[in-house]
């Protein structure tokens, strides 16, 4: 009886913080959608092909207008590669689609807090341009020429169909004109599915492990494991193992962030909270795709990088944050809840609902079933644009 009483507490936790976050979730994935579904593929891979600042930035700039789910994106940042861009473009591009896409941000205002926002929106730059100096450093034309000779293999790592898939609108006319084109609001509800069924695995596993650690790990351990009680070793600590918690984790993309509610009541720094959602692209799972992908020095190399960059933006945005008073003084992420009430948040989870069910019929009258099958396999069986 005790242990299903514990197990019933973990759900209900995970409960409480899907019901707070779904909301947010829905609007972002919508935004998410309308961006991608104007943002062409071919003006991605046409402007990537050497690693200046300017390049780079404009590779973060198209990564942040583009998938979410972080195995898509490590997917879609080999097809780049292979394509003819710079690896530290394609990489930039990987790491933007990840952590400076708009649901990401508004999943962290909801649970977290707005400055959370403001951090990964800050600190992902930074982790581009740390990547980059790190690369310049590290990557030798011996092991970047064995990544492209590795890279045109073409193995299959996971999400393949899902990065291949260009669903943008390729009709004539100005972005509003072809998002409000029959094939516009078509391209619209089958990226919003997509993008669903491609991270909700590790939503759900994200606001899984939250839950348990929210029940059942005592905030004790935490505060010790985080040194919470010596404030400046805990903001020297914290972006050194943020990362690694999150390499243990195996949870990746917008699932992360739950957790991230945890460690912050736990404990850990702020700097250390922007680490660790940084590091869903260092998960063991993702390391293997390296390796497939590029081979291990690449491997290696990327895994060295990252993990500096990221507690290099760390500690950096712990620093400017704190000068400007914008790091909170309290821990109260929403991970506990008293349940559901009728509140704000519970009219725009039924509006959100009301508009995710209004695209998922349209994505199942416009033959989107077919191509939903056709996510993980090979991804030349499907580079086309949706109906």
């Amino acid at each position: 009886m005790r242990a299903l009483h514990a197990v019933g507490h973990a759900l209900a936790v995970a409960g409480s913080m899907t019901w707070q976050i779904l909301w947010a979730l829905i609007l972002g994935f919508v935004l998410a959608s309308v961006v991608q579904a104007v943002v062409r593929r071919s003006t991605i891979e046409r402007h990537l092909g050497d690693d200046r600042p300017r390049t780079l930035a404009l590779a973060a700039g198209l990564g942040a207008a583009s998938s979410s789910c972080s195995y898509a994106a490590v997917a879609l940042a080999r097809t780049l590669f292979r394509s003819g861009a710079s690896f530290s473009a394609a990489m930039a591009f990987e790491i933007a689609s990840t952590n400076l896409v708009v649901e990401l941000g508004i999943v962290l205002a909801v649970l977290v807090g707005w400055q959370f926002t403001l951090a990964e929106f800050v600190g992902g730059p930074l982790m581009i341009v740390f990547v980059a100096l790190a690369f310049r450093v590290v990557l030798r034309r011996r092991i970047l020429d064995a990544a492209r000779a590795q890279a045109a293999r073409g193995l299959a790592g996971t999400m393949e169909g899902h990065a291949a898939m260009d669903m943008s609108v390729d009709a004539p006319g100005g972005a509003w004109r072809r998002l409000r084109s029959r094939q516009g609001r078509t391209a619209v509800s089958h990226i919003f599915v997509m993008e669903w069924a491609a991270v909700a695995r590790d939503i759900a596993a994200g606001l899984l492990v939250a839950g348990a650690l929210a029940a059942w790990v005592p905030t004790t351990f935490w505060r010790h494991f985080f040194f919470a009680g010596h404030p400046l070793l805990s903001k020297v600590w914290g972006p050194v193992v943020g990362p690694v918690v999150s390499l243990l984790s195996f949870v990746c993309s917008v699932g992360n962030v739950p957790l991230a509610a945890v460690l912050w009541n736990g404990g850990i720094s702020f700097g250390g909270v922007v680490s660790f959602v940084f590091a869903d692209l260092i998960i063991i799972p993702i390391l293997a795709i390296y390796r497939k992908y590029y081979g291990t020095p690449m491997m290696l190399a990327v895994l060295g990088s990252f993990y500096l960059a990221m507690v290099a933006a760390g500690y950096a945005v712990e620093v400017v944050f704190g000068a400007l008073h914008l790091v909170p003084t309290t821990r109260h992420a929403r991970v506990l809840d008293a349940g559901v009430h009728f509140d704000a948040t519970t009219v725009m989870n039924i509006v959100g609902l009301l508009v995710t069910g209004a695209l998922l019929v349209r994505f199942v009258r416009t033959g989107g079933v077919p191509m939903l099958r056709m996510m993980s396999g090979s991804p030349g069986e499907h580079a086309h644009p949706c109906p």
